[in-house]
């Protein structure tokens, strides 16, 4: 088969003919029609972001795929079914506290990286090897439009942390990070889930427009100034009710003030539920205030990822309608051009922008 192989960090990706793989028990091949490319990929590839990746290896989080071959104990799978595979592979011999890896992508801890050594590659390619339970059938209509039902794996992961935060229709969410690619996401998700308001904050004033445009007077555009009290009192006049739940996911890019400023808008017994990057990349720690958390009884909890049923859960949102892929910006690239994907995906990562890689088109 024909895949797209990081040889070493800091070089492009090079299509070329690597062993078709082989199932096992436990596992599923796929033939891969559609894999989103995350508009931080350059980064990973470049080893700006120092994910634990070892090459050579077949990169891409996931995706849209026909199961090829199925192992002995798929009871309902079938050959040439539409599947979403999702990334995220847990071990299978400790339910309390799995080891997770993402395939094709990231790891987590030592036993993380033993599990990514067993499943490497990713779906930057024509066929990928997948473990039987990270495979979901897709909805009859999303065999018209693979590519657009690919985005599947953005949404999923802000889905997550709405369920860590226990989010419940009507309540006041505040997302940290609205205008970017995942923050956007996680806007039009919680309404989908049936938030009452959801306070975007952020910078890009045109992204900041586009959202309200899109969702209209349930979302509220907050455009920061940098200034921590300024900033925490538009925001909380933004919601005008007090704010239940505050989602982060900013870039590792981003100064951890923005995040504290944010976090401190909740109520008091409201949830801050932390997703994205900050500190990832060195510089200030996310410090907030012993006595505020304690004094006003706030929950704050990590999420990576999401759990195992978020899945099936995200297919029946965007089944339903309830959750719409119509406004979704698609370009699509084939295999030969992945380098190019990468370089568009950095370029456009702004709300509802989507680069696809479709390596076995034409």
């Amino acid at each position: 088969m024909r895949a797209a192989v990081l040889t070493q960090f800091g070089a492009p990706l090079t299509v070329q003919e690597i062993p078709d793989p082989g199932e096992g028990g436990g596992e599923v091949v796929v033939e891969v029609l559609a894999a989103s490319v995350p508009p931080y990929a350059d980064e990973v590839f470049s080893g700006r972001r120092n994910y634990p990746l070892e090459p050579p290896v077949v990169p891409g989080p996931g995706g849209v795929g026909r199961v090829v071959h199925i192992g002995p104990d798929a009871t309902r799978l079938r050959v040439g079914d539409l599947v979403w595979c999702d990334c995220t592979v847990r071990s299978r011999d400790d339910a309390l506290t799995p080891d997770i890896t993402l395939q094709g992508w990231s790891s987590r801890g030592d036993g993380g990286a033993r599990l990514a050594r067993h499943l490497p590659d990713g779906s930057f390619a024509e066929l990928m090897r997948v473990p039987t339970e990270n495979v979901y059938p897709l909805p009859r209509e999303a065999e018209d439009d693979p590519a657009r039902w690919s985005s599947l794996g953005v949404y999923v992961i802000p889905y997550g942390g709405l369920l860590a935060g226990r989010l419940q229709a009507g309540e006041t969410l505040l997302v940290s990070g609205a205008t970017g690619n995942l923050g956007s996401a996680a806007v039009a998700v919680a309404l989908a889930m049936g938030a009452g308001r959801v306070i975007a904050p952020g910078r890009n004033r045109a992204a900041l427009g586009l959202l309200a445009d899109r969702f209209g007077p349930r979302v509220r555009p907050v455009e920061l100034t940098g200034e921590e009290a300024a900033d925490r009192a538009a925001m909380s006049a933004a919601a005008e009710d007090p704010i239940d739940m505050v989602l982060d996911l900013l870039p590792p890019s981003a100064p951890s003030t923005v995040s504290r400023t944010a976090a401190m808008t909740v109520r008091e017994y409201g949830r801050v539920v932390l997703m994205g990057g900050v500190g990832m990349l060195g510089g200030a720690d996310f410090a907030l205030p012993y006595p505020w958390i304690m004094r006003n009884s706030v929950t704050v909890q990590g999420q990576w990822m999401y759990p195992r049923p978020a899945n099936t859960a995200m297919i029946r949102l965007i089944a339903s309608g309830a959750l719409d892929l119509a406004p979704e910006r698609i370009r699509t690239f084939p295999l030969d051009a992945v380098n190019d994907a990468v370089a568009y995906a950095c370029e456009h990562g702004g709300p509802f922008d989507r680069t696809v890689l479709t390596p076995t088109a034409g």
